[in-house]
């Protein structure tokens, strides 16, 4: 299968730079094996059932872009160069793998200030990434993290306006609780304690799973056969809960339906069986695209996706190539906004996808 043939047209007009408010305004496309209907996501309650339940991704985004300065002697004085750091994962020992631009600029052991508390020295140079060690660990770190950092907004947002006071809130879901992620689970963003008590009420379920997102996210395919495409590795984990929580809704005849890609996948990773679950904790480059067979998910909440994206791709192996294109016109043609602040689709299959 070709890269090519998951590339379509996005006018930029299309690509939100702002969510829509209050969250749960954003418009939703519901689309299944043949029909679609143009929505709201607070309509949701309306096309789930009683018994039905969500997997949500309590990832918490953490402020993980940070600038800061290098200073050194030199015969002509101090000198000193403005250093930014982006985080990309932890390490062993409280180290942490960065993208660091300019990266020439910092040698080994040199320290870059970021505030009067928080500082990080360099340990050593990857390909194209670095290894910190910062001076803070635990409760302190986290705490001068959120005092200097913002918010590693995608870089197609980025490019248009830098992270602001606002995204810190915006661009984090309202159940998010483990620290980890450098990205947001961003179908998540949509739901608001509203919407949840409707949710709730309407005898829908919730689970909740960690997958900590990655910078690789936003990574581009760059093999022409998708086949040969490596995804990046992101950690995450199923409780014993969660999964006992699954496999009673399956055998008690209720759906599952992830709430965006990253609870996907995750569930997928964990699945030993068709409709079956275990309790898992890892990392995982699970790789969904057509031909995939699904053990768990029956539908889907996701945002739109990039042209040429692993996300299409998988949202492609949930409802067909071919009929997840349509989708995509569809939406353009009518003016939903795309990618990680714009509106949503609920993606219905039809004909149960889990190999029972």
């Amino acid at each position: 299968m070709k890269l090519s043939e998951f590339d379509f047209d996005l006018p930029e007009t299309l690509i939100a730079t702002r969510p829509a408010r209050p969250r749960s305004s954003a418009r939703l496309l519901v689309a299944g094996p043949s029909a679609v209907h143009d929505a709201h996501v607070y309509d949701l309650p309306s096309y789930f059932l009683p018994g039905d339940r969500l997997i949500l991704n309590d990832t918490r985004v953490i402020p993980a872009r940070l600038t800061g300065l290098r200073h050194r002697d030199s015969a002509q004085g101090a000198v000193s160069a403005k250093i930014e750091v982006t985080l990309l994962e932890p390490g062993a020992g409280g180290h942490w793998q960065a993208l660091i631009k300019p990266l020439r600029k910092l040698k080994d052991g040199e320290i870059v200030h970021f505030s009067q508390d928080l500082q990080a020295m360099l340990i050593r140079k990857h390909e194209g990434t670095a290894e910190l060690s910062f001076n803070l660990s635990g409760d302190d770190f986290d705490a001068a993290l959120a005092a200097s950092g913002a918010m590693p907004l995608p870089p197609y947002i980025a490019a248009k306006r830098p992270a602001d006071e606002s995204d810190k809130q915006d661009y984090q879901t309202v159940w998010a609780k483990n620290a980890g992620a450098v990205a947001a689970p961003t179908a998540s963003l949509h739901f608001d304690e509203a919407l949840l008590q409707k949710l709730a009420d309407k005898g829908v379920s919730f689970t909740h799973v960690t997958l900590h997102v990655g910078a690789g996210t936003f990574l581009p395919v760059k093999t022409d056969d998708v086949s040969q495409h490596k995804m990046h590795a992101e950690w995450g984990e199923v409780t014993e809960t969660a999964a006992q929580e699954i496999n009673d809704t399956i055998v008690n005849g209720g759906r599952i339906i992830p709430v965006g890609t990253t609870a996907l996948r995750l569930i997928e990773s964990a699945a030993v069986a068709p409709g079956k679950i275990a309790a898992w904790r890892g990392e995982t480059d699970i790789f969904i695209r057509p031909g995939f067979q699904f053990q768990l998910t029956d539908a889907l909440m996701t945002n739109f996706h990039l042209p040429k994206s692993t996300l299409l791709m998988l949202v492609a192996a949930l409802m067909g190539k071919t009929r997840m294109m349509d989708i995509y016109d569809h939406a353009i043609e009518q003016g939903y906004r795309f990618f990680s602040y714009g509106d949503a689709s609920l993606l219905l299959p039809g004909a149960q996808k889990r190999q029972n």
